[in-house]
């Protein structure tokens, strides 16, 4: 997934037993829907509650709300990265444009995330700072392609491009198709244009 020594997997420690994993899955599925919807004020038990599972089964995967927060946050960033992976046959300014639209997503879901992170880590943690290089490890080389197929501008630097899609996502809108079109506005000026004659 990453070219990085350390990755993110390499952060959190996942089950081996498949009903161990299974339970693991539901946890982190049912904390990702119940801290979307209810922030950092979400109990732990009412995510063990939506999961199916006991506190304890819990609490034998994630020790801490600070484990279950890190786990659920290196599983968005591995599916923001595996999601680069599948785009590896596609038309390489569709498959830069739908990663992008993806990581919007993900900014999205992971804000509340993040900030109650920073409650236990610093900005500069190792997981902040491996999550930061795997993203860059999966969307580096969608906009190299994009580039050496000529859809692209060759003076676009992708930590550039990465700072003004992360700064739309975070543009504060009631509706979601509002962050889409000033995506769609600023990756329109990524697009390669001939010199005019």
């Amino acid at each position: 997934m990453t070219t990085i020594e350390t990755s993110p997997e390499a952060l959190i420690a996942r089950p081996r037993r498949a009903d161990a994993r299974r339970n693991y899955a539901k946890v982190l599925a049912a904390a990702r829907e119940a801290f979307a919807e209810g922030g950092e004020d979400t109990s732990l038990e009412e995510i063990a509650r939506r999961a199916g599972v006991g506190i304890g089964t819990l609490y034998r995967h994630f020790p801490t709300r600070q484990a279950l927060l890190e786990a659920l946050y290196v599983d968005e960033v591995e599916e923001v990265c595996r999601s680069a992976e599948g785009l590896e046959g596609a038309e390489p300014w569709e498959a830069l444009n739908s990663w992008f639209e993806r990581l919007i997503g993900y900014v999205a879901t992971k804000r509340a995330l993040a900030h109650e992170l920073l409650n236990y880590l610093d900005r500069d943690a190792e997981l902040f700072r491996v999550c930061r290089a795997s993203l860059f490890a999966a969307g580096e080389p969608l906009l190299r392609r994009a580039q050496e197929a000529g859809a692209v501008r060759a003076d676009a630097e992708f930590p550039e491009v990465m700072q003004m899609v992360i700064g739309i996502a975070k543009i504060p809108a009631s509706d979601p198709a509002q962050i889409d079109h000033m995506l769609r506005i600023a990756l329109d000026g990524l697009r390669y244009r001939p010199a005019e004659q």
